[in-house]
């Protein structure tokens, strides 16, 4: 887990650090950051119910997030919704990190 949570934070000082770097030519640099989602890596915790139970109590949500939880996360950041929003990583963890 340490190599893993070394290189989360990689990615967010990358992140900004390119924002700077490419923002005067008008390019927009962002992460999205996910939690447990249910997915083929997530199965080692969600495969039981106690491992399930255990990750929706760490959500604020109190859900397991799916796919498209996330998907829907990075459409708003390849949209222009998101034209003012640079050098962000976007947290779609539903609240673990609070």
């Amino acid at each position: 887990m340490s190599v893993y949570s070394a290189t989360k934070g990689a990615v967010n000082v990358l992140v900004r650090n390119l924002a700077k770097e490419l923002g005067q030519r008008g390019i927009r640099v962002n992460a999205v950051s996910p939690g447990a989602i249910d997915t083929d890596m997530g199965q080692v915790l969600l495969s039981t119910d106690d491992g399930r139970e255990m990750i929706k109590g760490l959500q604020a949500l109190k859900r397991i997030g799916q796919p498209d939880d996330v998907a829907d996360a990075v459409l708003f950041l390849a949209s222009n919704h998101s034209r003012w929003v640079t050098g962000e990583s976007i947290d779609t963890s539903g609240g673990a990190r609070l």
